[in-house]
């Protein structure tokens, strides 16, 4: 079974709400029909409801069980509002532009997931990754302790033994292109947290450079090493090392030669952190066409609450996935 098929059954044991707001998007309404007969999520789709049913009927896509909400008709607006009107507090914001503000659907569904409403959203289909991250920063807020918000993707790769069967986390790989070590060690912790929420992993976290331990110095080796030891501060309670090479992250017989000392992680690594946006993009891409890989993502992390981006070249079924996704985070944020 794959990793997303086991995502999806977890999803199964307990649906949760999640909001769409690109609601008129042909995909997104296969999604939200795939969603709602494959009983993996109860999905809200934001826009007009006549123009949604009617692309719907034209499109033959059943929403009979699909929740639709109009964010400028709808009766919680007001209450939106002031809510928007106090996170914005010393920012200038009255009522009037809190209302112009929430009635598009990207920043209505995610005070919707803020009050509870919705338990997570999906987007990007239409929006750009940064006005997601906009929404999610503004109305949902980051964790405590988290500075930045990140992505990543879950690899699966055909037989490979190493990281957790097969499979590991690459972070990040779509959202900074350029972390200070202190962002960079959020984005650890972030990945981190992610490994053991959504798949249920020991995560064994390893910085990545072109240096092991010190084998080679840089200013870039330098943010790797920073970043590392600023992680293990803010969160000594998970297993994080590095700098290492890939391989010596990776492949066990590699970390004995070119790591001195006991590592928790070396040659055992199932969550990667990239030094920057150049390596990671690069790296899966690489990993997904030439390793054929099945790859995941990307999906948003370091939030209060669950939010996921999306490809804008995602299928339907990439939509359900990700819907699958941060359904089991929901289930697992509400433990």
């Amino acid at each position: 079974m794959s990793i997303i098929d086991q995502l999806k059954d977890k999803a199964r044991k307990d649906p949760k709400k999640i909001v769409l707001p690109e609601g008129e998007e042909e995909r997104i309404l296969k999604a939200a029909e795939i969603s709602t007969r494959e009983g993996i999520a109860n999905p809200i789709l934001l826009g007009n409801e006549d123009a949604i049913l009617k692309r719907a009927s034209d499109l033959n896509i059943n929403l009979k069980n699909v929740k639709i909400l109009n964010p400028a008709e709808s009766p919680d607006l007001e209450r939106y509002a002031a809510l928007y009107c106090e996170v914005r507090k010393g920012k200038n914001v009255n009522e009037r532009i809190a209302k112009r503000i929430l009635r598009k659907s990207l920043y209505f569904g995610a005070m919707m997931v803020r009050v509870g409403d919705a338990d997570g959203m999906v987007a990007g289909a239409v929006n750009l990754t940064a006005s997601v991250i906009r929404a999610g920063s503004l109305i949902i807020g980051l964790q405590r302790g988290i500075s930045t918000s990140s992505s990543f993707f879950v690899m699966n790769v055909p037989s490979f033994e190493g990281g957790e069967n097969g499979v590991c986390l690459f972070a990040d790989a779509a959202v900074n292109p350029d972390p200070n070590p202190s962002q960079l060690a959020d984005i650890a912790i972030s990945s981190a947290r992610s490994a053991k929420l959504l798949l249920g992993w020991e995560p064994r976290v390893a910085m990545l450079s072109f240096s092991t331990k010190g084998s080679a110095y840089h200013p870039l080796t330098k943010k790797v090493i920073e970043a590392t030891e600023i992680a293990r501060k803010k969160a000594p309670d998970l297993l994080i090392d590095g700098e290492f090479q890939a391989d010596a992250a990776l492949i066990p017989t590699v970390a004995k030669r070119k790591v001195k000392g006991e590592s928790p992680v070396a040659g055992r690594a199932n969550v990667l952190i990239f030094p920057d946006l150049n390596a990671a993009n690069i790296a899966y891409k690489l990993v997904q066409y030439m390793g054929k890989a099945e790859a995941y993502g990307p999906i948003l992390q370091g939030f209060s609450r669950p939010i996921s981006d999306l490809s804008r070249g995602a299928s339907a079924e990439d939509i359900a996935g990700a819907i699958a996704i941060v359904c089991v985070e929901a289930q697992r944020s509400a433990v």
